[in-house]
Formats: structure tokens, sequence, C-alpha cells
């Protein structure tokens, strides 16, 4: 089950302001972007997420897969059964055996897993220039700093500095570390048309895909959340009842 599964990895500290990501002795200063979800009592904006499933339908799955995910999870973030079906119909995945012992393709399912963009690591590496993209189910509690990572790291993208030289087929990016890394820029603007009309800025994109991913990574966030509440809220009553009861029975004892 997709909450069992993703439940399975370990859980991020408190959100920090700043978040370093070392490389060469270097410290990286990652800022610390509003995200809905931020503090004890954040959710997730369903909007912003649903938005960033595009960016990454139309964008980011050219390269990357996020496997742990099915279509029918979709769904959480509130997306009708006639909406996800059409969404996973728009694929092809491999299925079989037939009668005649045959793999066939066939449209895509809401049960079915998020299609991979490659059939394989090595077919991956071989369309990339050796460079392996990895997979985004869990992307946003695999990177430190999260969220905000990812958020910096896509709106991180400029010319390199004087005096830098810059590997082959590498791209400057402000908030990697290092400097250097093999994905070119994939966002730019205006390149994703939302249909509630948000502006396709490139921070619009980054903060949306950055919500998704952030979601998909920890779908039970909220639930966990009101639990807490609620267990730190009856442990409020039951200590001031156990005390009051203490007061009680010891009231005669001097």
């Amino acid at each position: 089950m997709f909450r069992t599964t993703l439940g399975a990895f370990a859980l991020i500290g408190g959100l920090l302001a700043t978040s370093p990501a070392r490389a060469a002795g270097e410290a990286i200063a990652i800022p610390n972007h509003p995200f809905s979800f931020d503090g004890v009592f954040g959710t997730y904006d369903r909007a912003s997420a649903q938005r960033g499933f595009q960016v990454y339908k139309e964008v980011c799955a050219n390269c990357h897969a996020m496997r742990l995910l099915s279509y029918r999870n979709l769904r959480e973030l509130g997306l009708t059964d006639q909406q996800v079906a059409a969404i996973a119909s728009q694929v092809q995945v491999q299925d079989g055996p037939n009668d005649e012992g045959q793999m066939f393709e066939r449209p895509g399912r809401p049960s079915d897993r998020f299609r991979s963009p490659f059939p394989n690591q090595q077919a991956a590496r071989a369309a990339n220039n050796g460079a392996y993209p990895v997979d985004l189910s869990v992307i946003a509690k695999a990177r430190n700093g999260g969220a905000d990572y990812l958020y910096a790291l896509l709106t991180g993208y400029a010319d390199p500095p004087p005096g830098v030289t810059m590997g082959e087929g590498m791209n400057y990016n402000r908030y990697f570390p290092g400097h250097q890394i093999a994905m070119g820029n994939p966002l730019n603007p205006d390149q994703v048309e939302f249909a509630d009309g948000t502006p396709g800025t490139v921070e619009n994109m980054a903060r949306d895909v950055a919500t998704f991913l952030q979601w998909a990574a920890e779908p039970e966030l909220e639930q966990r959340r009101a639990m807490g509440v609620k267990i730190i809220i009856f442990l409020t009553i039951l200590g001031g009842l156990a005390y009051a009861v203490k007061r009680k029975v010891w009231a005669d004892v001097h």
C-alpha cells in the first residue's frame, strides 16, 4: 500500500531555516522557502500539488521515474476517478504474457505504477551522457533540506561566475554541491500552462513541483500531525485528571 511503503522511510527532523549541502569542504546555505506544509499545523496546498504533478508529468517525467507511486494515489490530491483514469490511459504499459505467451502493451490503468521513461538504468544513462536521472518518489526525504533544497536547485541555475571552469556537459547551479550539475536547467518561463491561470514562472513551477514531491515522499504528513495534536491533548487531559485524583486521595493526609 502506498502509505505503508513510504512510511517505512526515516522521517527528517524539524524544519530548519537553512540546511547545509556539503561538497569539497564547502557548506551551501539553502534558503528557507515558505511552503503551506511548514510548521506543526501546516497542510498540503492541493491546488499547488496538482499543478506540481502537471510539471512533473510534462517536464520531469521525460527523464525521472517515480516507481513507488501508482496513478490511483493521485486521488489523494483531489483528482476524481475519471481524471485519474484519463491520466493513466495516456501512457502505454507492458503487460502479459497473453494466451500466445507474448508480452504486449496496453493503455495504463489507475492501479499501474507511474511509467518509467526508460526500460532500465543502462538505457537511462545512455540517453543522459552517462548520468543517471534519480527516481523522484522520495527525493524530498532523500535530500538534506527537502522541499527547500528542491526549490533552490530548480531556481539556482545561472551563468558561472568569472574564473569558474565548468566540466564538459556540466551546468552551473548556485545550490548544487560543487555548483556543477549534469542536469540542464529543466524549467523555463511559460513552459507549462496551468488551467487555473497561475502564471507559469520558473518560481511558481519550482514551488508547485517541490510541493508535489514533498507530498509523494510523505503523504501521511497531515494525518501524522493531526494524530500528534490529539495525543498531546489526550495526555494533557490525562495528566490533569491524574493530578486531581492525587489531590483528592491525599487530601486528608497531613
